[in-house]
């Protein structure tokens, strides 16, 4: 994991602890933890600090910065406005979509630096897809709660059971209609949601791209939490202003 993480920063031109004069670019890290935090970067955090920041998205307007968001099922969500040169980056698993946190930045951008909705760009980068993203109920529930277009994000599998459609009458019960019902499994499309999301935020629906790849899917080119069990590396999404 440390070889590909210097391979990819010597790729980019990029450097963790940056020397001075250096022409690299330092890269801004966050401690993420599933939240709707966004940092507003201005400078490179002091490594003498002992508490890292934290936090699940970064904003920015200052050049020469790369700020990055790392990965393994979760969507790195890229928002850049190329009129007022302003980048953002967003770590965006369920929980943090559930909180709005790419809503929110997007409302950042505006905020902090004048951004128009109009005027940007999102990119939003490899993840665990509608194929094979599994949830509970409860995740559901608390979509629901928040998006009235909650619906059209899930979609429900009835399980298959070899042995039952074979021998149905094995499975008879008391209870009408005389067959106990398998459970169904529930589908999140995330990267639906988020795309929904930054249209809700004014993002124009041609100035949004979505990466097709999903990570459970092929852990033989993406890491993913889920397909290997929790032992994996992280990907890395990254943005930052030239000069």
């Amino acid at each position: 994991m440390e070889r590909n993480r210097q391979a990819f920063l010597k790729k980019i031109g990029a450097v963790t602890r940056p020397r001075k004069g250096s022409s690299l670019w330092p890269l801004v890290t966050l401690r993420q933890i599933h939240s709707d935090i966004i940092r507003h970067i201005d400078s490179v955090p002091d490594p003498k600090n002992e508490e890292p920041l934290t936090g699940d998205g970064m904003i920015t307007a200052t050049p020469g910065l790369l700020l990055a968001i790392q990965t393994a099922d979760c969507l790195p969500v890229i928002v850049v406005d190329t009129r007022r040169h302003v980048v953002g980056v967003f770590h965006a698993g369920w929980r943090g979509t559930v909180k709005r946190i790419v809503e929110k930045g997007v409302g950042e951008m505006v905020r902090c630096f004048g951004s128009r909705p109009r005027d940007l760009k999102a990119a939003i980068g490899p993840g665990i897809q509608g194929c094979c993203y599994e949830v509970g109920e409860e995740v559901r529930t608390k979509f629901e709660s928040q998006f009235t277009y909650a619906a059209s994000l899930f979609r429900e599998v009835k399980e298959s059971d070899p042995v039952r459609e074979k021998y149905p009458l094995l499975f008879l019960t008391a209870r009408a209609p005389g067959h106990s019902e398998l459970p169904k499994k529930i589908f999140l499309d995330l990267a639906e949601a988020n795309r929904q999301q930054l249209l809700a935020a004014g993002v124009p629906k041609k100035g949004i791209e979505a990466s097709p790849l999903c990570t459970n899917c092929h852990p033989e080119l993406l890491f993913s939490y889920r397909a290997e069990k929790g032992k994996t590396g992280r990907m890395m999404g990254v943005v930052g202003i030239r000069e």
